[in-house]
């Protein structure tokens, strides 16, 4: 078995952040992953993690970019791939 995570992380505008984190729990996938998990950090960031039983190239659904006047910069997204403990 593979495993993906995909890592989405976005900084909101200033005094946005509690915003930013219900738009962000509030976004629905096309297909479920096997977990996923949201956290948020210093900064207004919101960092959301989905784990997937999928190769590292799979086509996977991805939270899309929040409104631009809700962030500062573009979403960073990547993908790692488990090679156990």
């Amino acid at each position: 078995m593979t495993v993906v995570t995909l890592m989405w992380e976005a900084r909101a505008a200033a005094g946005r952040g509690a915003e930013l984190l219900e738009w962000t729990r509030a976004q629905e996938l096309a297909t479920a992953p096997v977990r996923r998990e949201t956290f948020t950090a210093p900064g207004d960031r919101v960092l959301v993690l989905t784990w997937w039983d999928a190769p590292l190239d799979a086509d996977l659904p991805e939270l899309p970019e929040p409104a631009p006047t809700l962030v500062t910069r573009p979403v960073h997204r990547w993908r790692f791939e488990s090679h156990g403990t």
